[in-house]
Order: structure tokens, then sequence, then C-alpha cells
């Protein structure tokens, strides 16, 4: 096709099969990352889910940043990179599944942990496709474009659908809860099919008769060195590894945190699919941000909008966290050694706070009226009924000699549901942008017979910045006993990654034009 008529059109068919991807594996992001799984997990266990779950993704982020370059050296022999995309991509679509088949927590993590390597192994091929199926002027266009449809595709109608059947079946419904999973795996699958069949590998380097493992840690080396000895691309990947680090934690924990604070699971998701609405059209714009005003000044936007995110974050939790505290430490005085008994306290205990003063006080006569006609017909404790209405009635006690903490906390989850909407709103605005950009710059300034290579170490920088990010919240949260700190940790990666950014542009500008 002639460079006239492509102009003319919106994109290739090669250009749309590799945009497909991002609608095919961004449920993956939405369901089982962001939104709709580290809820159920965390309904699943009591206590520490929000750490437990941070550890997990540390662990696989770490698993996939150390494979990165080698896979990358790999990859960029003729024929390789199309074979170890499918690859990942069928383990992360396989393993999905493991998080809701046997029912276990511990289970579920392993799941997740293969499941997540798998996806963002996937991406890492995903992403040095980029080169294949575009040129550099088409890169911010296209690379934007794939972030708009996954938000619009992947992140927005399975999503919705999710949601539908959990609100109509329940949350703690088992087959809502399996099909808000399974459902990942169907649509991942069938929407790959358009990179299988059209995206294929132009730039590589010709495979040696002869391959060893020193061959490729050779060529992974010499990779390395030549990103250091490009000023601007060094700077560009040390910038990238800070305010990354701090996306993908942003993304990975915002509803475990907001799980772990008290906010209800609906407004949450609602709040969340706001963002991916947001996100879709402020994709594209961010691609003519950068067209108009240059990739790196676009992308300093972003990271100052995120600085903004993180401190909203940390008085989200901050002005509630005291409140939550005073509230749950009245019923420290009634413990269970029954795990069924402890477990129908907690959920008590959160089902009254998560309803208006008038509300609760409606159960509480209920189960006021509903105990004392079971106690009339029951001498002894045994009848389940009994028990569960036992402890109840115990914690209805506590609750109505507390109620003034109970309405201060009520008041605090009202502000913090509000400033949770704020900060949904405000990541959607630079979320896919800020990744989109990232993605194509980083092509701009690299050779493209080595973008796999190239992109692999990209991937290295993202990833043990995903390791990092993950565990300084859980890291930070569990020395404080306040996930509010944990969160406000994580400006100090967006300050770095910004400073950069700033400092880098004489360099960065420099190695673009060489490339050029």
């Amino acid at each position: 096709m002639s460079a006239e008529k492509t102009r003319k059109r919106l994109f290739t068919k090669k250009e749309w099969s590799w945009i497909m991807y991002d609608w095919a594996n961004s449920i993956y992001a939405t369901n089982i990352m962001a939104a709709i799984y580290p809820i159920i997990f965390a309904s699943a266990i009591s206590g520490g889910s929000d750490t437990k779950w941070g550890y997990a993704t540390s662990i696989s982020t770490l698993i996939v940043a150390i494979l990165a370059p080698v896979l990358g050296a790999i990859a960029d022999f003729k024929g390789m990179k199309k074979k170890l995309f499918t690859v990942f991509m069928l383990i992360g679509v396989v393993f999905t599944p493991l998080m809701v088949c046997f029912g276990s927590w511990k289970a579920a993590l392993i799941g997740y942990v293969i499941s997540r390597i798998g996806f963002s192994g996937s991406c890492l091929f995903y992403d040095s496709f980029l080169t294949d199926v575009t040129t550099d002027e088409r890169m911010d266009k296209v690379s934007s474009w794939g972030y708009a449809m996954g938000y619009i595709g992947g992140s927005t109608i399975p999503f919705v659908i999710s949601i539908a059947i959990l609100l109509i079946f329940g949350f703690d419904n088992r087959f809502a809860q399996t099909f808000s999973v399974l459902i990942v795996s169907v649509w991942w699958l069938v929407f790959s099919i358009p990179m299988l069949k059209n995206v294929e590998q132009t730039h590589y380097i010709e495979r040696p008769s002869k391959l060893s493992i020193s061959h490729i840690f050779k060529n992974v080396w010499n990779t390395f060195k030549k990103i250091c000895t490009n000023k601007g691309l060094l700077i560009f990947v040390l910038a990238y590894f800070f305010y990354i680090d701090g996306v993908d934690t942003v993304i990975s924990i915002s509803t475990a945190y907001g799980s772990t604070l008290g906010l209800g699971s609906v407004g949450m998701i609602i709040a969340l699919l706001v963002t991916q609405i947001v996100a879709m059209p402020c994709s594209i714009l961010f691609a003519k941000i950068s067209d108009k005003f240059s990739a790196r000044k676009a992308l300093i936007g972003a990271v100052i909008v995120y600085l903004i995110v993180t401190v909203v974050g940390f008085y989200m939790g901050f002005s509630m966290e005291p409140s939550q505290e005073a509230y749950e430490n009245t019923f420290s005085e009634i413990t269970y050694t029954d795990s069924e008994a402890e477990k129908i306290k907690d959920d008590f205990i959160s089902d009254l706070i998560g309803k208006s003063e008038a509300e609760a006080a409606s159960e509480i006569a209920e189960i006021r009226q509903q105990f004392a006609h079971v106690g009339e017909i029951s001498s002894t404790a045994v009848m389940p009924e009994f028990t569960e209405l036992s402890v109840k009635n115990a914690l209805a006690d506590i609750y109505e000699a507390n109620l003034d903490k109970a309405n201060a906390f009520r008041d605090a989850i009202s502000f913090s549901s509000v400033l949770f909407w704020i900060m949904a709103v405000l990541v959607g605005t630079v979320q896919g942008g800020i990744q989109a950009v990232s993605r194509s710059y980083f092509g701009k300034l690299i050779p493209k017979k080595q973008s796999n290579e190239y992109y692999g170490f990209f991937d290295i920088f993202g990833k043990f910045a995903a390791f990092m990010g993950p565990f300084i919240y859980s890291l930070v949260g569990q020395i404080s006993g306040r996930s509010s700190y944990g969160v406000l940790a994580l400006s100090i990666l967006f300050l770095a990654g910004l400073m950069m950014l700033i400092i880098g542009r004489k360099s960065m500008e420099a190695d673009e034009r060489l490339q050029q």
C-alpha cells in the first residue's frame, strides 16, 4: 500500500489487528488486576487482603522482569517473536480460571501469579510489534488508539457485563464470581485472533546456524551497553522506571485500598468504570498533545496529574482511618475462637456501617425480634440460627452504645467516596495516555531490528518498577499500620520520574533525531 493511501485510511489492516490485542487483553487488567477480582479476593479472607495481593503482584512482575531481556533477545531472531507472544498469551488465558476453580485463596493467588506472568509476557512482545506494524510518524497515533480501544472494548463491554451479573446474583455468589473471571479468558482468546492471523515480524536479526545461551546473553549485554551509552535513552528508561511504577501500583491496589478502608464495592467499581470511559477519548487526545507539544511534555503533564492523585489518595485514607479504627475497636471486646462466628462478626459490623443510620436501626430491630423468637424455642445455643443471632444481638448492643463513632465513620466513608470518584476521573484523563506515549516514544528512540530486545529492557524497567511499587505500598502500610502512608510513599516515584523527564530534555531529543 502506498504512503498516500495509508495516510487517507485511518489504519492499515496490520495496525488494526495490532490495536485489537489491546481490546482483547484489557479485560484482564480491569476484571483481574484492578476492579473486580481484588474485591472478590478481599471478601474471601479476613484481614490483610491488600498486602497479600500486593506481594503476589510483586512476585509475578519480578519473574517477568528477570526473564524479559533474555526473552527479548530470543524474540529478535527471525520468526521467534510471534511464537513467544502466542505462548505467553495462552499461559495467561489458561491459568486465569485457576483463580476461581478450587475455592481456595492460596490457589487463587497461584493462578493470579501465573496468569499475570502470561499477561505481562504477552504484552512485552505485543509492544515490540509496534515497530513492525507502523512507522515512526504514526506510532503515537497507533499506540494511543490501542489503549483507547482497550478502554472502550476490553475494559468496558465485558466489564459492564460482569458488573451486571454480580449485581443481579450478588458479589458473594459463586456463579457471579466465576463468570467475572471466566469471561476474561474467553474474551481475551477470541479477540487475539486478528493479532495471531495478520501481524508478522518484519524487523529481525537473522538466526545464527548455532544458537547458544552464551550468544543470547552476549546480545543482551551488548544491548544493555548501548542503552547505557545513549544518554537520552538511558535517562528516559530511568524516568519510565519510576513513574510507570507508580502508575501500575495505582492500578493494582486502588480497589484493594478502598476495600481496606471500608468503601462500598459497587461504588468503587462504578467509579472505575468511569475511569475507563474517560480514558478512551483522553488516550486519543494524548496522541494529539504529543504531536503538538512533544511526547516528553505530554508525559510531564501526566506525571504531575498522578502526583495529585497520590496526594488525594493519601488524604482520603488519612482522614478516614481514625474514624474507622475508633469504630472497629468498639467491637474488640467480643472475640470468637470459632472462625464462622468471627466471620459473622466481621460481615455484620461491615454491613451495619454500609447502611444509613435509619437502615441500620431497622436491621437491628429485626434481629432483636428474631433473637427473642428463636430464644423462646431453644434453651441452648446449638441451633445455627440461634448462634448467628446471638453474635449479631451482642454486636448490636455495642453498636447502639457507640452510635456516635459509627456515624463519624459513616461521614468519613461518604467524604472518602467523593475523593475516590475524583481520583477515578483524574486517573482516567492520563492513564491510557501515559502508557501509550511512553510505549511509542521508546519505539522512536531505538533501532527497529532489535526492537524486541530493547523492549525487553523497557519491560524489565517497567516490571522491576511494578515489583517495587506494590512492595513499597505493602511494606510502608504494614510498618505504619496505615495504608494511607503506603499511598503517600508512591509520590516519591512520580517525583523522581518527573525530575528526569525535565533534566533529560536535550539528551532525549538528540537520541530521537539519531534514529530518524
